[in-house]
């Protein structure tokens, strides 16, 4: 919601308007011109280049990569007809970021909440799961909760272990982008009359993101890559097929190559999904910071 005044000072009344501006432009906008990407673009393929041509040298077995890449990309479904592989790794990534998305918000909004029971419960949870290893609270919510009487799946294990680990660290940085929002800006929304649900919704959450979304984006690809971990409950995920192969074939190189190589083509997925986010979330800021 745009409101109908600036917040941000006049110039001096002895600055010249008539004189060019020394602000430089911002660096987001330096960096969108066809020139800068098309040497990025150069330098990706070089780099690229460069690391097919170290793997090439290694003699791997392509005709095995070959074969397993369907399995591994989770094309076939395991022997018990569940999902498997790059599919169920997604899977477990997609819902887990769902759950941690609602466990941080309601873990952040305590963080900010004027009541002792609330802050207490929210910076308890927060220090617990932020002060554990992910390997420690996967083995104890798969193994050791059923010794009080909680038995889960090795599925419903990895999803709340995750969601629990990355829904403590996305608390304090949805925290950070809220309290980074500046006061004059909700002081003028309050100014206006306008209510306080408004103000959250329209007025400090689209200014937050633009300061949460970077940090959100590694905070997500890092849980795409912590899935692997419920490899050790024995879900047929990427990485237990990667190891599973190498052993029954004696060529770990290949099959750990083929997996690092998926893991990063889903992470560049995230990556470019973030990058979108980012510039729909930032064009008012650069926009504004560009006519000044």
């Amino acid at each position: 919601m745009a409101l109908p005044f600036s917040l941000h000072p006049n110039k001096n009344d002895g600055e010249d308007e008539t004189a060019p501006s020394r602000q430089t432009p911002p660096a987001s906008v330096a960096k969108g011109g066809l020139g800068f990407r098309l040497r990025t673009g150069l330098t990706w393929l070089l780099l690229l280049t460069l690391l097919l041509c170290l793997f090439s040298r290694m003699g791997l077995d392509t005709g095995l990569i070959r074969q397993k890449l369907p399995f591994m990309l989770g094309l076939h479904l395991s022997p018990d007809g569940f999902i498997q592989g790059a599919a169920l790794t997604l899977v477990i990534t997609l819902i887990s970021m769902l759950f941690c998305i609602l466990l941080g918000i309601i873990a952040s909004a305590g963080r900010l909440s004027a009541s002792a029971i609330a802050f207490g419960c929210a910076t308890f949870y927060v220090s617990l799961f932020r002060g554990t290893p992910l390997l420690v609270q996967v083995l104890i919510i798969y193994l050791a909760l059923p010794q009080a009487g909680i038995v889960l799946g090795a599925f419903s294990s990895g999803i709340v272990a995750l969601s629990l680990n990355y829904g403590a660290y996305l608390a304090e940085t949805i925290r950070s982008g809220v309290i980074g929002v500046p006061n004059g800006q909700k002081e003028a929304a309050m100014a206006l009359g306008l209510p306080r649900g408004v103000i959250l919704t329209h007025v400090v959450a689209p200014q937050a993101l633009r300061i949460i979304l970077p940090p959100v984006g590694s905070l997500f690809i890092s849980m795409l890559k912590d899935s692997s971990l419920v490899s050790l409950m024995g879900l047929w995920e990427l990485n237990f097929l990667a190891q599973s192969y190498g052993r029954s074939t004696y060529h770990y190189m290949e099959m750990l190559a083929t997996a690092a190589a998926v893991y990063w083509l889903m992470s560049i997925v995230l990556e470019l999904f973030q990058q979108r986010l980012e510039r729909h979330f930032g064009q008012g800021y650069e926009q504004q910071h560009s006519q000044r």
